[in-house]
């Protein structure tokens, strides 16, 4: 009940308002070395999260400049070879080898292809030296034919002879 009637009076009212104000600044007192602190953490990070954006954008400038000489390297190897580059599917790597290694033969063998290309209007003439010298094969068969019949009645005639 003290405490009830003294507070009522206006003397205690100042006394009241003055412990009031002193726990406030009790508070803030409290209060502002974490504030300060959690300030002076924020910009320590802040400042520490820029340290380490700049480090990662120069990792990345360092980075761009290696991917654009590995593209100007590869760029440069696959003019150097073909002229052009078509992205191949490593499942069709043997296949590529293959026709490779097909091409290469028959470009080894165009000239007799093309020997047999330019030829092709030649056949006519051809045909017909085949059939003058298959008539005179004929010839030349039948004569041996008749010679071979001369040379057995030749060796009979021998025997003959020999046996007389």
């Amino acid at each position: 009940s003290l405490d009830l009637t003294c507070r009522r009076t206006p003397c205690f009212a100042k006394f009241s308002e003055m412990e009031e104000m002193v726990n406030m600044e009790a508070e803030i007192n409290e209060v502002q070395p974490l504030l300060l602190s959690v300030t002076i953490g924020s910009s320590l990070q802040f400042n520490f999260i820029g340290k380490k954006c700049e480090i990662l954008q120069d990792m990345n400038r360092h980075l761009e400049a290696i991917l654009k000489e590995k593209r100007d390297l590869r760029k440069r190897l696959i003019k150097h070879r073909c002229q052009e580059s078509l992205p191949i599917e490593a499942t069709y790597h043997k296949c590529i080898v293959e026709l490779l290694t097909e091409a290469v033969t028959f470009i080894e063998k165009l000239e007799s292809h093309l020997q047999s290309v330019r030829s092709i209007p030649q056949i006519p003439h051809m045909i017909s030296n085949m059939d003058t010298t298959l008539s005179k094969t004929e010839v030349l068969v039948i004569e041996l034919e008749e010679l071979t019949e001369q040379i057995l009645k030749w060796e009979e005639l021998q025997k003959e002879v020999y046996s007389n």
